[in-house]
């Protein structure tokens, strides 16, 4: 027997992996060798350039000269309140496990399951991918803005040497991004020390920025030409009240790059992509030393720092420069540096290590996505890395989609979709953290306890609401399209050994449904079938089982197998490996029930335990399902199914022999029907449903189908009851039956046998109105059975009072004194009716067992003779009331 522990592969993985020489593994070295960062270089260096690169030195003037102190400031605070509830989840499902490549979508996939877990790794992918294009186009945007030049402009003057056309900015977006690619083709070692590198001299010319404004004394710039027909000018005023007053509220204009006309969601949606870099860390998960250590530590870290640099940054544009030089010149920072070098190589280091960085993370997603083989043979191709563990074609695939996103031309026109992606994937990383903590799964255990599952509605309900107001046509788009992902996946995926998180949900609320299901208040009005059907092949009784299935009105439906043997001389349980089959036969057949299985030394002992054990506090079976008895076992493997509605255990068992039929006698049969109803369980026997085709009842058209009710007790035609508990009980199963959709249009007739001399046609009155009582729409037939009658009296008349009078005492059901003829009768008088159109099924009344256990075999010969060749037939005997009459 093999035993799985994810927790122990992992630890004994990682052992393997710093000790390569020891075990020699080549994989787990390898894999080894490939985690390199530490949690500077790995997560706070990739999130603090992410967060910075266009919004700090291309956006932030645009963000606050449209929009104002007051607005930028809230901007600012509803942002990183987004993304710091974000960020608690992320740092609470890193720190439950080990990571693996994917970042985002590893924990998600690994939380949601496969089909949650795809569709937003997809759109998290698409996410990097536009937001890669966003960052080339910023940084095009900043290059021709300080050496473009207009194609109106005949002279070509100074630094501007660059046409400024769209093919031609194309034509540079393209080249800075096959800059990007060869860096993420050399690998995440280079990746890092490059992005190392850019981070020192972006946080060099930040410094440069902030002393700017103290060092530099008011100053007239002038705005690019054509950005404004207002001023030709803009003026850097130093510290000044006024200009600080005259900044604080919104004035929304048009942007000059765009045309369009600015409101405070399109601001926030540019804004927004200052803080989209907070998953550049966690995509380097795959790369990381230690992700569950460092993810937490150097978001947060980032975090914090990005907020206070915009604040503070906001706050002293507000101060010295006025609003026009804001509006219009988005590189005004350049201009009113202490030298303007500095600004533009900041620029272009944030901007080009920010697009590197969506790269690669686009690259890793992709290639976890490969890796676990969600879209079968489409992604293949990307799961080929190079000797140090390099995804390369991840790479150029991700490269390929970025180079048309570029088609786009401009930062502001993509600048709403990226938002929309991301916040679409913050959201996912919320509802995952969320439906952990309310799953409240023992394995949930994160070293990260600073969260509830407040801040995580939190954060989903603000992204949420921010994409709609954003751009509610994209965010419906991209909410359809993940939803479409979502059922592709769901029905096309291949199943996967996770752990889903909606079992855990559904067992939660299940169990505590369960505990409020009160069996005290059970009333008739609402009570409804719950079935435990035994079953002994299950390949041969399908026709069996989906009828059965349609019969349980949604209640409980089970299915219970006998296997016998003796857990005494066997090794281990047989049945745990059989479940899974049963499993897969109930997925086959589209059904919903449970499998009970049990091992017993004999059939009716394993009987008895199941109608014990099946069930679950308020939900356990109220009625029992039986094969007819047959004296040959089925033949598994033999397509011929004569007579094989049999209960028991006759298939081949966990030991390989097959039970003789001498382990599964009639008596034991018979005596299984008398332990259920001494249970207070209803009991149906089913026989001739081998020959029982459901495709006729739902296919046919143009003939009538029917269902035909006999709720006399054939067995005593000295019996004059229709209205006892047993008849209502067959009624009422009748009436479930023709309520279930495929039987809708199926007809219910009720016969009604009566003697002609006998006074009882008042009881076709009384019927008529019992079914109107009990809403039960059925037609009446009434059947003469006087000759019948006549056989059975005609045999009473050979026994003698005394004898009579004991047979009754011992034998209240007159079992014992039915004759051959009689039952012959009765099983001729039922065919006979209606002979044109048969029924699809039967359901007669079943007697309740002889007290005297001696005659079981008679009495089992009696109800096998009445029920001869009559086709799918039911034998029910009903226990409990199940009728009501009031509302």
């Amino acid at each position: 027997m093999t035993e799985r522990s994810p927790l122990l592969t992992y630890r004994l993985s990682s052992l393997s992996a710093e000790e390569p020489r020891q075990n020699g593994s080549v994989r787990h070295g390898k894999r080894s060798a490939t985690r390199k960062l530490s949690t500077f270089l790995g997560v706070v260096v990739p999130t603090l350039l992410s967060m910075f690169s266009v919004v700090l030195f291309l956006r932030i003037g645009f963000v606050v000269g449209q929009s104002g102190l007051y607005e930028t400031v809230g901007m600012l605070i509803l942002s990183y309140f987004i993304i710091s509830m974000t960020v608690l989840s992320v740092c609470a499902i890193s720190t439950n496990g080990a990571l693996d490549a994917g970042g985002a979508y590893y924990m998600i996939s690994r939380a949601l399951g496969p089909e949650f877990g795809g569709s937003i790794g997809i759109m998290f992918f698409l996410a990097n991918v536009c937001g890669s294009a966003l960052y080339i186009l910023g940084l095009v945007e900043a290059i021709v803005d300080m050496f473009g030049f207009s194609p109106d402009q005949a002279v070509k003057n100074g630094l501007h040497v660059l046409p400024i056309t769209y093919w031609y900015e194309f034509l540079y977006g393209t080249v800075l991004l096959l800059i990007c690619l060869v860096v993420c083709l050399v690998g995440a070692s280079i990746y890092a020390k490059a992005t190392f590198i850019i981070f020192l001299v972006v946080m060099v010319v930040l410094i440069s920025v902030f002393i700017s404004f103290f060092a530099v004394k008011e100053t007239v710039v002038p705005l690019p030409q054509g950005n404004t027909s207002i001023s030709v000018n803009g003026t850097f005023t130093g510290f000044k009240l006024s200009t600080l007053k005259n900044n604080l509220y919104p004035d929304y204009s048009v942007d000059y790059t765009t045309g369009r006309m600015m409101s405070f969601t399109t601001v926030f949606a540019v804004m927004f992509n200052g803080c989209t870099g907070i998953m550049a860390g966690s995509n380097m998960s795959g790369d990381l030393k230690n992700p569950s250590f460092s993810i937490p530590r150097g978001t947060i870290t980032a975090v914090i720092f990005t907020y206070i640099i915009y604040n503070l940054l906001s706050l002293m544009v507000c101060c010295t420069c006025e609003r026009a030089l804001l509006k219009y010149d988005y590189g005004f920072l350049r201009d009113i540096n202490i030298w303007h070098p500095f600004v533009t190589i900041g620029i272009y280091c944030s901007t080009l290590s920010a697009s590197m960085s969506n790269l690669i993370g686009a690259s890793r997603i992709l290639y976890a996505l490969a890796k676990d083989e969600l879209f079968g043979k489409l992604l293949m191709p990307a799961k080929k890395t190079s000797r140090g563990g390099n995804p390369w074609v991840s790479v150029i695939m991700s490269w390929f989609l970025v180079q048309l996103v570029l088609f786009a031309g401009k930062l502001n026109t993509i600048a709403a979709i990226v938002t929309i992606f991301f916040l679409l994937v913050y959201a996912a990383v919320g509802l995952a953290c969320l439906a952990l903590e309310w799953a409240s799964a023992p394995n949930f255990r994160p070293t990260f306890r600073y969260f509830t599952w407040y801040t995580c509605i939190l954060g989903i309900l603000g992204c949420l609401i921010m994409i709609f107001l954003i751009q509610p046509i994209y965010a419906s788009a991209s909410v359809a399209f993940m939803l479409v992902l979502l059922l592709c996946l769901h029905y096309m995926s291949p199943n996967h050994s996770w752990g889903f998180i909606s079992q855990a949900l559904i067992f939660h609320q299940v169990r505590k449904y369960l505990l409020m299901l009160d069996v005290r208040k059970d009333h008739v009005k609402f009570w409804r079938p719950q079935i435990l059907l035994m079953v002994s092949s299950p390949h041969n009784h399908k026709s069996l089982i989906t009828f059965a299935n349609d019969l349980k009105k949604s209640g409980l439906f089970v299915l219970g197998h006998v296997d016998l043997d003796e857990l005494d001389v066997l090794p281990s349980d047989p049945l745990q490996a059989q479940t899974d089959t049963w499993l897969q036969l109930v997925d086959e057949l589209n059904i919903k029930a449970f499998v009970n299985l049990t091992l017993s030394d004999s059939v009716r002992h394993g009987v008895q335990q199941l109608l014990f054990i099946s069930g679950l506090g308020g939900m356990r079976p109220n009625t029992v399902v039986l094969g007819f008895y047959s004296r040959s076992a089925p033949q598994d493997l033999q397509k011929n199914e004569q007579e094989l509605d049999t209960v028991g255990s006759f298939m081949f068992s966990s030991t390989g022999r097959r039970p003789s039929t001498t382990n599964f006698s009639p008596w034991e049969y018979v005596a299984i029907i008398s332990d259920t109803i001494k249970m207070s369980k209803n009991v149906a026997l089913a026989r001739y449903f081998s020959e029982f085709d459901k495709s006729s009842v739902c296919k046919l058209r143009g003939k009538e189908t029917y269902i035909d009710v006999w709720p006399l007790n054939l067995l005593r035609p000295d019996s004059t009851a229709y209205v006892d508990t047993c008849s209502l009980f067959l009624l009422q199963m009748a009436c479930v039956l023709n309520m279930v959709r495929s039987w809708k249009k199926a007809k219910l007739r009720l016969f009604l046998c009566i003697e002609a001399e006998s006074g009882l046609q008042g009881q076709e009155v009384k019927l008529k109105q019992l079914l109107k009582d009990l809403r039960i729409k059925a037609s009446i037939n009434t059947v003469a059975w006087d000759s019948v009658v006549a056989l059975h009296w005609l045999k009473q008349g050979t026994v003698d009072s005394e004898a009579a009078e004991e047979v009754y005492l011992n034998f209240p059901n007159n079992s014992i004194r039915i004759s051959e003829e009689y039952l012959e009768a009765v099983n001729q008088m039922i065919l006979m009716q209606n002979p044109l159109s048969p029924p699809a099924v039967r359901f007669l009344y079943l007697p309740r067992p002889p007290a005297d256990t001696a005659v079981y075999n008679r009495f089992l010969h009696q109800l096998e003779a009445v029920t001869r060749n009559l086709g799918p037939t039911l034998l029910i005997h009903g226990v409990s009331a199940v009728t009501s009459t009031e509302l």
